[in-house]
């Protein structure tokens, strides 16, 4: 009985530390400092759009690469290629829900990683500049 109740003790003190590691893989922050980070990072971050195609072609971030995490059989291959480890990640999508996957699949693979809170649908309601 001991056995048991220790061996489930184990158990859920690894379930809480993965979901505690899982938050903190990356972080969501909201459009004004994902601006002022975007505006002082200068060559050490990677913008990364990872919304289709035709989303990012319709309108983007400025400065912004489209990596398509909807491809999921091409999406780490084409981050790994063309993300470099040493630079900051931050992505956007259209809400925030595809960015954050995005952002724990890079944060999994040993990436520093800032996923835009409301994605470019907030960026837009606050005003921000996109291109076309």
């Amino acid at each position: 009985m001991k056995k048991l109740f220790l061996s489930m003790m184990l158990m859920a003190a690894g379930i809480l530390g993965w979901a505690q590691n899982a938050n903190n893989a990356f972080k969501s922050i909201d459009v004004d400092e994902f601006q002022k980070t975007l505006e002082n990072c200068a060559n050490d971050c990677v913008l990364v759009d990872v919304r289709t195609p035709e989303e990012f072609n319709a309108e983007h971030l400025k400065g912004a690469i489209n990596i398509d995490v909807k491809d999921s059989l091409n999406f780490m291959k084409k981050a790994t290629d063309m993300l470099p480890k040493e630079k900051t990640i931050m992505v956007y999508c259209r809400t925030g829900h595809r960015s954050s996957i995005a952002a724990g699949k890079l944060a999994t693979e040993g990436y520093k990683v800032l996923n835009l809170k409301g994605g470019i649908t907030a960026w837009k309601e606050a005003e921000k500049e996109t291109v076309k």
